[in-house]
């Protein structure tokens, strides 16, 4: 049986138009690491991401160890971005930002599968941000969102469209701006990156 793919069994929220919709985002599990800076130049920020990808893939192992009908597919990396003063958050200052990068974990992964996965990935490599790691629920609710293809440095455009959009349908931005990253940018040319742009609204 092929691994289960989030992004195909919830294309909902992995395939937005390049227009902004409304979406529902039911509460899902993520592993998370906390960060400050430049992600372009940031240490933390790639020690972030190997540790979540090294410890997502030692969940999907276990699990698939325990019943190869609930192997999974890693999903896409994904992140939120804000400032303390929002009014500061600019693309072309990056020196300010925080974020917290996350994979998203599926079911059956619980607390004890975490931390299962997360010591067999540390026992096999030191993970310099390992420690920071988390398991955490993250319940956006209703939300707009929109598919940006292109560079990453490139979103401004679609930012302003996703933002005007929320008003014109009676809501009010909350939350922290919620990032997909569907494309590989080692491999993906940077005019053909995939990015869900998300933000919860009330």
């Amino acid at each position: 049986m092929a691994a289960r793919d989030m992004r195909k069994l919830h294309k909902h929220l992995y395939g937005p138009p390049q227009e902004p919709v409304p979406v529902e985002v039911p509460p899902l599990d993520y592993l998370m690491i906390d960060g400050e800076g430049d992600p372009n130049t940031s240490e933390w920020f790639q020690a972030a991401m190997e540790a979540l990808y090294a410890v997502a893939y030692s969940i999907k192992f276990a699990v698939k160890a325990q019943d190869a009908d609930l192997d999974f597919v890693v999903p896409p990396l994904e992140g939120l971005w804000w400032a303390e003063d929002m009014a500061a958050f600019r693309l072309d200052d990056k020196s300010n930002w925080l974020w917290t990068l996350m994979i998203m974990m599926p079911d059956p992964v619980d607390e004890a599968i975490y931390q299962a996965g997360y010591r067999a990935a540390c026992e096999r490599k030191c993970l310099v941000a390992a420690d920071e790691m988390r398991f955490e629920a993250l319940d956006e609710g209703l939300s707009a969102q929109v598919m940006h293809i292109g560079p990453y440095d490139a979103e401004g455009p679609t930012i302003a469209r996703l933002h005007e959009f929320i008003p014109a349908q009676g809501h009010a931005p909350r939350g922290r701006h919620h990032e997909i990253y569907l494309s590989d940018p080692r491999r993906t040319a940077p005019e053909k990156l995939k990015t869900v742009l998300r933000q919860p609204v009330s």
